[in-house]
């Protein structure tokens, strides 16, 4: 025998309605509404799980007992006509129940509370006056706080006393299909859960990066919650065998370690993506946020009717997130069968063009074969659906960093945050956008805004450090990347603008060794040449060049290093290839440290007007220090005499390698960087301090 815990209650209220389950009786605002057996427990049967599909097979077993024989078709439809009836419903535009094609129905209005009891009046008071007023008072306060009770409870009364979800991390699901082959399966349908739920505007959603740390993990839920910074989480199982697919999912309040709902679901393989819409849709109305309803359409929409398409897609996303060479070349090749096994797939479109981008910009691929192709497939991906954030965030790193259409790519990536504000991938884009343009607070924060939505993403981590070298954050920077290289020690990005850090400090020796372990070989022979290691310097140059020769190498880390040592003309023509070329890294040309010596020089500035690149703040800052007769070195300011720390702005700022108004502040009030009278470079330099602080 069920238990009294089991049993559903026996009033179930949504709007002016009440269905009381003992009495048989459906009625509104108190009066009885006639309602006939076989509507009555199927209204019963939906209210029972509201927000949840009720599919007709269920219906049958619940309302037509084994071996009754009917014209189940038409049977269901004469039920679903009489509840709506009753409750003045409409399937065109339903308030109450809602029609899901050929899978059955779904309750779709808010439950309600109990229904507040009137306040009792309060007895005459003798002598009225005052003590009357007061009693009244009380009564109304009475009123007020149960109505106030009655609206902060509304939201999620009558389906379990917990808040909404403002904040989810959507665990991978678990491979129970005993086949490591299919775990792309797995984490592709994990992907594409969390692209569906990040398009919601009031759910902060954790990017699958951050993720996928914890796959396998045995750590307790409210743990993992803690440390992504989130209070729901979904966790579940996936198998597929025998054209079938089968998913378990559950949500989990995760401050109270409470399951709020869980679901198993069976599909034919065919009908993959209708039951990931499902899940999504379901766990969206669980979360009890705020949710659209061009969200909510959002979600139903169905993406592709090809299975094959759709396989090959979660295969194409698996290997796009290693983020590897092979891993960009493989998740290509399977995002273009997916487009011939579907032309009007839009993400796998996305995809494609997501993938020539990295490619791209890691010197992996030309831009010429990369640039034409990235825009085409973005664009037909915007085409068949505008709302792609993928499409956008792709778009405007094509303009931006291949095709140097600064104020077109800018208008994308705003297009691309407003379709999914919770896209990391568009966040960390702009602020390399942004830092790129010389706009480096707007960089550290949108790098930070990426880093809340994917906390534990390398490329994400290592891209806040570098926009904080960019913003002149040194030590903050420096505590950056090697909290980034905790997490993974031998991650080559991190070493790299770490090493970058590191030269705007001065210190090269400590450059030269993150450099060697990025395998930077452009920045490597660089920091050799200002270290004053003029033969290393050669010897990496000599290896670029032979490379050259038989693979694509980028022609901006040869310029590097003909600019460390002091070899302007040969840097420049290099330059040129590489703007020839549309080299990607060639966006950073202003804010390049190791290309600053070459500021002064006039070809410089027009390379950036070429680019569409805002000229420099201070223009000549970087001037050669001996174009001019200098005073000594006692003439200038007193406070730049004393100033002193472990190295930096002032040492680069000497050899032509920094020249933004911001470092000379920093290092005249701040007093964080070494002036050193014997330093015969730094002689002239108090001059320029003095003139541009004063």
């Amino acid at each position: 025998m069920s238990s009294p815990a089991e049993q559903p209650p026996a009033a179930l209220r949504f709007g002016p309605f009440e269905l009381d389950t003992r009495a048989g009786e459906l009625r509104k605002d108190g009066r009885r509404v006639k309602l006939q057996e076989q509507p009555f427990r199927m209204l019963q049967v939906l209210l029972e799980r509201p927000g949840e599909v009720v599919t007709r097979d269920e219906l049958r077993q619940r309302l037509w007992p084994a071996g009754t024989f009917v014209d189940f078709d038409n049977s269901l439809s004469t039920v679903v006509n009489k509840v709506r009836a009753a409750l003045g419903d409409a399937a065109e535009s339903p308030r109450f129940v809602e029609t899901l094609g050929r899978r059955g129905y779904r309750f779709i209005a808010p439950m309600g509370a109990p229904p507040i009891p009137p306040p009792v009046a309060p007895p005459p008071v003798e002598g009225g006056g005052e003590r009357s007023r007061v009693a009244l008072f009380a009564a109304m306060g009475v009123v007020l706080v149960a109505a106030l009770l009655l609206f902060a409870l509304g939201p999620w009364r009558g389906r379990g006393a917990h808040p909404p979800i403002t904040s989810l991390a959507v665990l991978p699901l678990a491979n129970l299909s005993n086949d490591p082959d299919q775990e792309y399966f797995a984490d592709g349908l994990t992907d594409a859960l969390i692209t569906d739920l990040a398009s919601i505007r009031a759910l902060r959603v954790i990017s699958r990066q951050s993720v996928m740390g914890y796959k396998g993990s045995r750590k307790p839920l409210p743990e993992i919650a803690r440390e992504l910074g989130v209070d729901g989480v979904v966790e579940g199982s996936v198998a597929r065998s025998a054209g079938r697919v089968r998913v378990t999912a559950q949500l989990v309040h995760a401050p109270t370690d409470r399951h709020l709902w869980a679901r198993h679901y069976e599909r034919d393989t065919r009908d993959l993506f209708a039951l990931e819409s499902e899940l999504s849709a379901t766990i969206a109305r669980e979360v009890r946020t705020v949710v659209t309803s061009r969200e909510l359409e959002r979600l139903a929409r169905p993406h592709t009717t090809s299975a094959e398409a759709y396989d090959d897609y979660l295969r194409g996303r698996f290997f796009w997130n290693k983020r590897t060479e092979e891993g960009l070349e493989k998740a290509l090749t399977y995002f273009q069968r997916a487009v011939a096994k579907d032309p009007g797939f839009a993400l796998a479109h996305a995809g494609i063009a997501e993938s020539y981008g990295p490619l791209a910009f890691g010197g992996f691929m030309p831009t010429a074969e990369t640039a034409p192709r990235m825009r085409a497939a973005a664009t037909r991906a915007l085409e068949l659906d505008e709302t792609l954030a993928e499409a956008h965030t792709a778009l405007a790193a094509c303009m931006a960093f291949q095709e140097w259409n600064w104020a077109a790519a800018e208008g994308e990536f705003h297009r691309a945050i407003e379709a999914n504000p919770n896209y990391a991938t568009a966040h960390a884009w702009y602020g390399l956008y942004l830092g790129l343009l010389g706009r480096s607070e707007e960089d550290v924060a949108e790098r930070t805004r990426a880093l809340d939505l994917d906390p534990l993403s390398l490329p994400v981590n290592a891209g806040l450090g570098d926009a904080l070298g960019r913003a002149g954050r040194l030590p903050a920077a420096v505590r950056q990347l090697q909290k980034t290289l905790e997490l993974a020690p031998d991650f080559p990005q991190a070493h790299e603008y770490l090493g970058e850090v590191y030269l705007r400090q001065g210190r090269n020796d400590a450059a030269i060794v993150e450099f060697q372990e990025a395998r930077a070989n452009g920045s490597l022979g660089y920091a050799y040449a200002v270290a004053g290691r003029q033969a290393e310097a050669r010897r990496v140059l000599a290896d670029l060049e032979r490379r050259a020769g038989a693979r694509y190498v980028p022609a901006v880390d040869l310029a590097a290093v003909h600019a460390g040592l002091g070899e302007r003309d040969q840097a420049f023509l290099w330059l040129e290839k590489a703007f020839r070329d549309r080299v990607p890294s060639l966006s950073g040309l202003r804010v390049d440290p190791r290309l600053a010596s070459l500021h002064a020089d006039s070809r410089f500035a027009d390379l950036l007007r070429r680019m569409n690149l805002p000229p420099l703040p201070v223009q000549g800052m970087a001037r050669s220090a001996h174009d001019q007769p200098r005073p000594p070195l006692s003439s200038a300011p007193q406070g730049l005499q004393g100033a002193r720390a472990e190295g930096g702005d002032l040492r680069l700022l000497a050899h032509g390698r920094v020249d933004e108004r911001g470092a000379l502040e920093r290092a005249a009030q701040q007093r964080e960087l070494p002036l050193r009278e014997r330093d015969p470079d730094l002689r002239p330099l108090a001059f320029d301090l003095h003139w541009s602080l004063t």
